[in-house]
């Protein structure tokens, strides 16, 4: 897959996961779908302040999430290099499709949060790297610590005066989505989960072409 594609795809992706976390982080009442270090960090909190129960919701999403990288990283492992992208693709859109028919049934996420944890999971075993930055995970605090190490860098002229660019749009990307799935969730609702749905459905399709049409290239991104 050529760098364009590779960079296209993890732009999406990445705006993706921030959509995503937005529609969890606002149904769910302050937990994630794909941040897990915040849900990590409730889920202490609730256990310190002798809390249990409020401490399986963070705890469930957590597991769900670790079974979609697990799933994730096991297809990488065992799928024809050139079939990995299309395959952990959907994986993602398979669990995203679930978490739609759920909430549809019982107008909340709630269990479909675990199927929203589970295809962040999945996702960053699609993309890591692009020519020397993050893209495509469903987290962006390496990005970021990295941009500004680059800009730093570039003020000082001892780096590339452009090298920033990368980590900037992936940390961008992510605010983009997040911020456009806030507002698909005040216009649509619980509904608003249709679109990722259909995002990672539509990036599987056209990974899948990609692979078929350019046999002799493969089509997998960078694996984690």
């Amino acid at each position: 897959m050529t760098r364009p594609w590779q960079i296209g795809f993890g732009v999406v992706l990445t705006a993706l996961a921030g959509f995503v976390d937005a529609l969890g982080f606002i149904r769910l009442g302050g937990l994630y779908t794909s941040l897990m270090s915040g849900n990590t960090t409730q889920l202490a909190v609730a256990l310190g302040h002798g809390e249990p129960l409020g401490a399986v919701l963070p705890a469930l999403l957590i597991g769900a999430f670790l079974v979609g990288a697990v799933s994730g990283g096991a297809i990488a492992a065992l799928c024809p290099p050139r079939w990995v992208t299309p395959a952990v693709l959907g994986l993602e859109a398979v669990a995203l499709t679930a978490a739609v028919a759920l909430a549809a049934e019982h107008a909340h996420v709630g269990v479909a949060s675990l199927f929203l944890a589970l295809a962040m999971g999945g996702q960053n075993a699609v993309l890591a790297h692009v020519q020397g930055f993050r893209a495509g995970t469903t987290f962006v605090t390496g990005a970021l610590f990295a941009f500004g190490q680059k800009a730093a860098l570039a003020l000082a002229g001892r780096g590339p005066r452009l090298g920033w660019v990368g980590d900037g749009s992936v940390w961008l990307s992510l605010l983009v989505g997040a911020v456009a799935g806030t507002l698909a969730h005040a216009h649509l609702g619980i509904a608003a989960l249709a679109i990722p749905a259909v995002v990672a459905a539509g990036l599987c399709l056209a990974a899948t072409l990609f692979t078929l049409v350019y046999r002799r290239a493969p089509v997998t991104l960078t694996k984690i």
